[in-house]
């Protein structure tokens, strides 16, 4: 019986789990399988291919989970309905949304191209929120793709997670590096950045890092202290410009929205020619930044581009890690 509606192809590079899973859905629409019909068993399953247990119960949970298996116990599974969702039901948890993150959700939709449905959740940098979310979630989605931010052991939470399934967006940590990730890589965006633009920054006899710590990676600091020792810049890491005047021939080097507009303004105050005698960088592009101060300089990576590759990721199943690209954007305020 299991094989009139089961193929399973030894040859193909496809998992196994995954040809249940699209021997399932095509019967369905091939009309074999009907709203009620009972499928297989899992114990037929096994024997009949040779399969172990957990695949079959792997293939099993994600057709529940898409909604189109249902089980009675003591009898079988069953088909729930041959209207069955698009391929993927995908979990999608962000640290927070601003816009250059409005980019990247507006990227992966796109390049999903309606081949799945996706359910948005934000942790706003709380542990609590992001391990309630995750532990609610386990067993309802075919897909989870994961902000970790700065949250260390991670990894024990995504455990309760089916590996396959999980994909990590934005960065690279040393406890999920067993997962498939699209990544910034920050501290070496930066530095690429700054040798990029290093004529340009000859001009300046001071570069500041304005890094707040705290959700914002660390890894930029190494990047920066590293190019301005290996360049012989005079350089100063702070937390905040509270309290600051900044001199002419400064360059600021700003991780917060906040701080940009404040620089801008101060430059104005005290007639600072921004770009000539005075520099602002800023992190994460925008259309904003295009306009602000005849235009300010960037180092941002490529949401658009991230939203790509993790939507190719999660339809194909790719267990890579993909460093995303990141330039530095030259306007009228460096």
């Amino acid at each position: 019986m299991a094989k009139r509606i089961i193929k399973i192809d030894p040859k193909s590079a496809l998992p196994k789990y995954r040809q249940i899973i699209n021997s399932v859905l095509q019967a369905i629409e091939k009309k074999t399988l009907k709203k009620g019909d009972q499928i297989p068993s899992i114990n037929q399953i096994c024997a009949e291919f040779n399969l172990s247990r957990d695949t079959v119960m792997l293939a099993f949970s994600e057709l529940k989970s898409k909604k189109v298996l249902y089980s009675q116990p003591g009898k079988g599974y069953y088909i729930l309905t041959t209207e069955f969702q698009p391929e993927e039901n995908i979990f999608v948890l962000f640290d927070e949304l601003n816009a250059f993150k409005e980019d990247l959700y507006n990227s992966l939709i796109s390049n999903l191209k309606g081949k799945a449905n996706i359910d948005i959740y934000f942790h706003h940098f709380n542990y609590k929120v992001f391990k309630n979310l995750i532990t609610e979630s386990v067993g309802h989605f075919t897909s989870y793709v994961i902000m970790p931010a700065t949250f260390e052991n991670s990894s024990i939470l995504l455990s309760k997670i089916p590996r396959e399934k999980v994909f990590i967006l934005d960065r690279m940590k040393a406890d999920l590096k067993a997962y498939p990730v699209v990544y910034q890589d920050f501290e070496n965006d930066f530095f690429d950045a700054l040798t990029q633009g290093a004529e340009l920054l000859r001009k300046y006899r001071k570069l500041i890092f304005v890094n707040q710590g705290g959700k914002e990676p660390y890894e930029r600091v190494r990047g920066f202290e590293r190019f301005c020792n290996l360049n012989g810049f005079e350089h100063q890491v702070i937390k905040s410009i509270d309290g600051i005047r900044p001199e002419l021939y400064e360059a600021y080097f700003l991780t917060s929205d906040r701080d940009m507009v404040e620089m801008v303004k101060t430059a104005k105050k005290y007639n600072y020619k921004i770009g000539k005698k005075f520099g602002i960088v800023s992190f994460n592009d925008t259309m904003l930044k295009e306009v602000v101060a005849g235009g300010i300089t960037t180092i941002s990576t490529d949401f658009a581009e991230m939203g790509k590759t993790l939507a190719d990721m999660v339809i194909n199943r790719k267990n890579i890690q993909v460093r995303n690209p990141s330039k530095l954007i030259i306007r009228h305020s460096l």
